[in-house]
């Protein structure tokens, strides 16, 4: 095929190729169904005009929460609109004071408001007598809130939705916040924590079998019959599995279904898969690393310049405090999260207090880590 005939080419083994889209929202989502109705009993206050209940989600990434939410959402606005408005928030891309209320702005009024030549309170008195105006209850999801933790903006935002109800009396909100660890807890000034008061709601990896019926579901809707077999999905199933991410096994399925047409096949077949795998090795440790905070990432980064086997915890602690001064609880949830999300493992020694001590090994090659690790950006004075 020339250029014109590839772009042109209408001859396809997808039935609909969005399916394989990272902002798919699938129709049916029942797997984390006991999750979904923490969530809408939290909700069910404001139905009645109390004050919503505020949750936080946690998990793993590509465990369900973001869809979980959205679903949730979208049958709450459906069923609910004369009582709640429900705003779903992306942190990574939108993490600003102004950007967050921007995006519950839009929402409620349905356009976003001036970027220039007005000023926050403005805008957040627009919202708050909006709400009041109306009756309505706002629940906020803040997801990835980690990209919030710089400077403490979760504090910031957090206490000009919660305390809201002080300037505007009677106004009723809710916050969703989702997240991969509970080190945020460390972070929030003692007068949000004290208001904030959430049920956790945990979101467990998903088992081989409910990875196997998800991508068999992807496989169904998104291609056409026979396009690939049982065997090579188990296979996707496996790696997807071993890996941890669900978002992995998605994408090697559309890369395998691209791989495919390249060769006019009607098929998937082995070769296609296969070469799958060689470009998504670095696909599913993007995913992690991105999720990582700043601090995060430069403690990753060290102990891969390091390299070594077998480091006891503390032994890292001391040459890592060296270069960067840390206290021993902020290093130790560090650890924790990158244990988390399996970017080393730790095993005890059976040595130190209490017999605690831990060895810390890289589960990736250091080199690979450090080509897929996003480089920092250097704040501006």
């Amino acid at each position: 095929m020339d250029l014109q005939d590839i772009l042109l080419h209408d001859e396809t083994i997808f039935k609909d190729v969005r399916v394989f889209n990272s902002d798919y929202l699938p129709e049916e989502f029942k797997l984390r169904q006991s999750q979904m109705e923490e969530m809408a009993f939290s909700l069910r206050p404001a139905l009645h005009g109390g004050k919503p209940s505020n949750n936080i989600l946690l998990g793993p990434p590509a465990t369900g929460k973001t869809t979980a939410i959205k679903k949730l959402f979208e049958m709450a606005q459906l069923d609910c609109e004369d009582d709640i408005i429900c705003v779903y928030v992306n942190c990574q891309l939108h993490s600003t004071k102004f950007g967050i209320f921007s995006q519950i702005y839009k929402k409620i009024f349905g356009h976003n408001p001036p970027e220039t030549g007005v000023p926050f309170a403005r805008i957040y008195n627009k919202i708050m007598n909006e709400l009041y105006d109306t009756d309505k209850a706002l629940i906020v999801a803040l997801d990835d809130i980690n990209h919030l933790f710089h400077g403490n903006i979760i504090s910031q935002i957090f206490y000009d939705i919660l305390r809201a109800h002080e300037s505007y009396e009677g106004v009723r909100t809710g916050i969703f916040a989702v997240l991969s660890d509970v080190e945020f807890r460390f972070i929030l000034d003692k007068n949000v924590g004290s208001i904030f008061n959430a049920a956790e709601i945990n979101f467990k990896p998903y088992t081989y079998e409910e990875t196997y019926n998800i991508l068999k579901e992807r496989v169904n809707l998104g291609f056409y019959p026979n396009v690939i077999s049982n065997d090579l999905l188990e296979e996707i199933t496996t790696y997807t599995f071993e890996n941890g991410d669900l978002r992995l096994g998605i994408d090697l399925l559309r890369i395998s279904g691209n791989n495919a047409e390249v060769r006019a096949s009607r098929r998937i077949e082995y070769g296609d898969v296969e070469k799958a795998f060689k470009v998504s090795k670095s696909v599913s440790l993007r995913y992690i690393l991105n999720s990582l905070s700043d601090k995060e990432k430069t403690l990753l980064r060290f102990i891969t310049r390091m390299d070594k086997k077998n480091i006891t915890s503390g032994q890292l602690y001391e040459e890592y405090n060296r270069e960067n001064k840390i206290g021993y609880a902020t290093y130790n949830r560090q650890i924790n999260k990158l244990e988390f999300l399996r970017l080393i493992d730790t095993t005890y020694t059976g040595s130190g207090k209490k017999g605690n001590s831990r060895y810390i090994n890289l589960r990736f090659d250091s080199k690979q880590i450090q080509e897929n690790l996003p480089q920092q950006k250097r704040r501006s004075l």
